[in-house]
C-alpha cells in the first residue's frame, strides 16, 4: 500500500475512534477501576491521557513476571509498540530500537539513536546500559524524538527505568525467589530502612544464576551459563516540604561466557535453521569468557520556592574491568584455506577466528540544573542548562585459536566527549479544552579519537576531532473532546551528534556526520467506561537526514560507519487496556513500522561470496546498493497480548493466572538483503500460575518463559560461514514472593 494512501486510511481510523472513544466515554459507571498511569515524558509526573506523546509504560507486576526466568533488560523485546532490543554481545550490550529506528553496531564507541535514562540519568555506553532491571516503579517507553527534554541522543526515543524510592516512617519491603530449567535462580529483595523523620534509605538486591547449559562437541566447553548481582542504595532527605535530596550508589558485576556463536546453523539458500539443529550443542573450539563490572551514583536535589521548582541532577558512571572472548567462526578446526588436510566443521570453515574486546576504563560525568513553574494560571515553563563528559579507553584483541588461544593483535584507543546544551519550553493551557506545548534545545557536541597503542601488522590509522551544534525542539496540541477523550497533535526535532567508528586491521577510523529527524504524529487518548478501559492509538511518520548506518562485516569483517543520505518510516501504534470484571484484566498493544533507506547511490559490503545469497543488486566492486531496503531490526509488526485472572478464595486468598505474548515479524540483521540473513518471526509467550494469601503478602507460583521452545536466530555474522546466535529456551519453574 502506498505511504500516503496508508497515512489516510489510519488518519481516518483515528478520527472515526475518537467519535467511538467519546461514545463509550459516557457509558454508566463501574465499580472496579483501572490505576491511573503516569508518565514522566515532560519531566513531571503528568496523566498519560494528558501527554502529547506516545508512550507506554510497564509496571512492577508486569515486570516481575518478566523477571522470574533471570533475564536482562533484552526480554522488553516485543512488550511495548514499536520497541525491539537485541545484543551480539549478550548480557552486557543491549542495542534498543522504537520505530525501527536504532543501531547494530557492536564497538565500544557505538552511538544509539534511542537513549536509555536511568533514575534520571543517561545511560550513554552501551555497555552500562544492560544494568539489570530490578524493584522498579515502572519502566516508560517513550517513542518519537525526546530531545528537548532529555538530551543525549534521543530522536529515536527514550526508555526510562524509575526505580522505588524510599518511604519516610516506612519500614518494609519484599523478597522474591525463583528457580527453573538450566538451575535458573533469581534472587530480588528490597527494604526501607526509616532512619529518622527527616531522612529514610532502601536497599535493593539481585543476584541471578543461570548454569551452563550449552556443551561444545569439538572442546568440551560448557557454555552459556553466567553469576549477575547488582546491588542499589538510596538515601532519601526530606527536612521539610520545600527541599528533597535523593541519593543513588549502585554496581552491578557479572561473570559468565559471552555470546555464543554458532557455525553455519543457516540453510544455505534459506533463512531456515538447518535441519536437526540442537540448542544445547555448539562446536567451537576458542576460548569464551565474559566479565563486568560497573558503579555510579547520582545526587537528585530538589528546591521549591514559592510557584519556581528547582533541580539538580548530577550522575556519574563508570566500568572498571570489562573483558569478552569469542570463537567468532562458531566451528572448529584451522579452515578450509588454512590446512584443508585437517577436520574443520560444522559445515565449511574457511578460517580460525577468535577475538576480544575490553574497557579498560570509562568514566562519565553528567549535570543538569532545571527551574519549573507552578503556576495555577494557564502558563507554565521550564528551563535549563545541561552537561555531559565521557572518557572511554576501548581495547581489541584478536587471538590464533590454532596456535593455543596465543594474542596475535592488540590495540588501545581512546575517545572522549563533551556536549553540553540549554533548553526550555512552555505549557500553555489555552482554553479549557485546547492546551499547546513548545520546547527548544540548543546542544553543541565535541568528541576526540587517538589510537593509544597499535601491536598490529599493519600501519596505526590516525585518530580525529568533531565538533558541531543543532537546535532542536518540538510543539504540540492537545484538545479534549471529552474529560475523557483527548486528540494529540505532535511534531519534533531530533538530534545526534557525529560518531567514530574505531579502526581494524586496514580499515582507517571512520566518522559517521551528525544525523537530524523531523517526526510527526497524531493521536488519540481516552479512559473508556468509566476508566474500566484504556485506549491510545497514534500514527507517525519520520523523515531521517544524513542516518548514521553501520556497515558490519562483510568479507573484510570491518565495522564502518556511513550515512544515508535520508531514511523515512511511518506506522501505526496501538495501547488497549481492559478491566473486563474485578478479578479479569486484559491487555493488547501493537504497532505497524515500515522503513526505507532513501539513497540510490549507497552501497556496502556484503557476506563472503561462498556465505550468502546476496538478493540486492551489485556495483562494479561486488558491493550491494541498499536503496529500498528496510532498516537493520526493523519489524514491521510487533504485538503483544497479557491478560490476568484471579479467583478469590476467601480470607485474602487468591488464585491466579496470568500470561503474555509477544510477536516480532521478520527482521534484516544487515543493512543489505540476503536470502539466509533475515531473522524469522519470533513468537514467544509467557504463563504463571500462582496462589497469593493474606491479601497479597505472600505469593508462591509456577511459570514457563518462552513456553512453546521457540528457537530462532536473532542475528548473525556474515564474513566467514552462516554463523548466527539464537534466543534463550524455554524456562520452567516456580518462585515464592512474600512482602513484609
Amino acid at each position: 500500500m502506498p505511504a500516503s494512501r496508508l497515512r489516510t486510511t489510519t488518519l481516518a481510523i483515528a478520527i472515526n475512534a475518537a467519535f467511538v472513544a467519546a461514545a463509550l466515554a459516557q457509558q454508566a459507571p463501574s465499580v472496579a477501576q483501572l490505576d491511573a498511569v503516569q508518565v514522566t515524558a515532560d519531566r513531571r509526573s503528568e496523566d498519560a491521557k494528558d501527554v502529547p506523546v506516545s508512550a507506554t509504560v510497564l509496571r512492577p507486576e508486569y515486570l516481575d513476571a518478566l523477571s522470574t526466568s533471570a533475564s536482562d533488560v533484552r526480554v522488553l523485546a516485543g512488550k511495548a509498540p514499536s520497541l525491539n532490543v537485541e545484543s551480539s554481545n549478550g548480557r552486557v550490550f543491549p542495542r534498543f530500537y522504537i520505530r525501527g529506528y536504532g543501531n547494530t553496531d557492536f564497538t565500544t564507541y557505538a552511538s544509539q539513536p534511542v537513549s536509555l535514562v536511568y533514575d534520571d540519568i543517561v545511560y550513554e555506553n552501551a555497555f552500562i546500559k544492560g544494568f539489570p532491571m530490578f524493584d522498579l516503579a515502572s519502566v516508560e517507553v517513550l517513542r518519537g524524538p525526546q530531545g528537548t527534554q532529555f538530551g543525549r541522543n534521543t530522536p529515536g526515543g527514550v526508555v526510562k527505568f524509575n526505580s522505588a524510592r524510599p518511604v519516610l516512617g516506612a519500614s518494609e519491603g519484599y523478597a522474591s525467589v525463583s528457580y527453573g530449567t538450566h538451575a535458573t535462580s533469581s534472587v530480588e529483595g528490597a527494604i526501607d530502612l526509616p532512619i529518622s523523620s527527616d531522612w529514610a534509605a532502601r536497599l535493593s538486591l539481585l543476584q541471578q544464576h543461570r548454569d551452563d547449559w550449552v556443551t561444545s562437541q569439538a572442546s568440551g566447553q560448557e557454555l552459556e551459563g553466567y553469576d549477575d548481582a547488582a546491588l542499589r542504595l538510596q538515601l532519601l532527605f526530606k527536612p521539610s516540604d520545600d527541599f528533597e535530596g535523593l541519593f543513588n550508589a549502585h554496581a552491578r558485576k557479572l561473570n559468565g561466557t559471552a555470546r555464543l556463536f554458532r557455525a553455519n546453523i543457516f540453510r544455505p539458500g534459506s533463512n531456515q535453521l538447518v535441519d536437526g539443529f540442537d540448542e544445547d550443542k555448539a562446536y567451537i573450539d576458542g576460548h569464551n569468557a565474559q566479565e563486568l563490572t560497573t558503579y555510579g551514583g547520582s545526587a537528585n536535589l530538589t528546591f521549591s520556592s514559592g510557584d519556581i521548582t528547582f533541580h539538580s541532577i548530577t550522575g556519574y558512571e563508570g566500568i572498571s574491568d570489562y573483558y569478552s572472548r569469542g570463537d567468532i567462526d562458531g566451528g572448529y578446526g584451522a579452515g578450509a584455506f588454512v590446512d584443508p588436510t585437517q577436520p574443520y566443521g560444522p559445515g565449511f570453515i574457511p578460517f580460525s577466528v577468535e577475538t576480544a574486546g575490553g574497557i579498560k576504563s570509562l568514566d562519565q560525568f553528567t549535570q543538569e540544573l532545571r527551574a519549573q513553574s507552578n503556576y495555577d494560571g494557564p502558563l507554565n515553563w521550564q528551563g535549563g542548562l545541561y552537561y555531559f563528559y565521557d572518557d572511554v579507553q576501548g581495547e581489541s584483541y584478536d587471538y590464533d585459536t590454532i596456535g593455543g588461544g596465543a594474542l596475535s593483535g592488540y590495540d588501545l584507543t581512546r575517545q572522549k566527549t563533551n556536549s553540553w546544551a540549554a533548553f526550555a519550553s512552555l505549557d500553555y493551557q489555552a482554553t479549557e479544552q485546547l492546551d499547546l506545548r513548545a520546547g527548544i534545545r540548543y546542544t553543541h557536541d565535541r568528541k576526540t579519537f587517538d589510537i593509544l597503542q597499535w601491536d598490529r601488522d599493519s600501519a596505526p590509522p590516525v585518530g580525529g576531532k568533531t565538533s558541531g551544534s543543532k537546535v532542536t525542539g518540538d510543539v504540540s496540541a492537545t484538545f479534549a473532546l471529552t474529560d475523557a477523550v483527548n486528540l494529540y497533535a505532535r511534531a519534533a526535532r531530533g538530534y545526534r551528534g557525529a560518531s567514530f567508528g574505531p579502526p581494524s586491521p586496514g580499515v582507517p577510523v571512520t566518522v559517521a556526520s551528525p544525523e537530524t529527524v523531523d517526526s510527526y504524529e497524531l493521536g488519540i487518548k481516552a479512559d473508556l467506561w468509566d476508566r474500566r478501559g484504556r485506549l491510545a492509538f497514534d500514527i507517525y511518520s519520520m523523515d531521517i537526514k544524513d542516518q548514521q548506518l553501520t556497515a558490519v562485516g562483510g568479507t573484510s569483517n570491518a565495522v564502518q560507519l556511513i550515512n544515508a543520505k535520508k531514511s523515512q518510516a511511518y506506522g501505526a501504534e496501538l495501547d488497549f487496556e481492559l478491566l473486563v470484571s474485578e478479578n479479569l484484566r486484559f491487555g493488547l498493544n501493537g504497532s505497524y513500522n515500515d522503513t526505507e533507506i532513501k539513497d540510490a547511490g549507497l552501497a556496502t559490503s556484503t557476506c563472503s561470496p561462498w556465505v550468502c545469497t546476496v538478493t540486492d543488486p551489485l556495483d562494479e566492486q561486488g558491493r550491494a546498493y541498499i536503496d529500498g531496503n528496510r532498516l537493520p531490526q526493523a519489524a514491521k509488526w510487533i504485538g503483544n497480548l497479557n491478560a490476568r485472572y484471579g479467583i478469590p478464595m476467601g480470607d485474602g486468598a487468591e488464585l491466579f493466572f496470568y500470561t503474555d505474548w509477544s510477536y516480532r515479524s521478520e527482521v534484516n540483521f544487515f543493512l543489505y538483503q540476503s536470502k539466509e540473513f533475515v531473522g524469522q518471526p519470533l513468537f514467544e509467550g509467557g504463563l504463571k500460575i500462582g496462589y497469593s494469601w493474606e491479601a497479597g503478602k505472600y505469593e508462591a507460583s509456577v511459570f514457563c518463559r518462552n513456553c512453546t521452545d521457540q528457537i530462532r536466530a536473532t542475528g548473525a555474522i556474515d564474513f566467514d560461514n552462516l554463523t548466527g546466535f539464537i534466543n534463550d529456551p524455554r524456562i520452567i519453574g516456580a518462585q515464592f514472593r512474600a512482602s513484609f
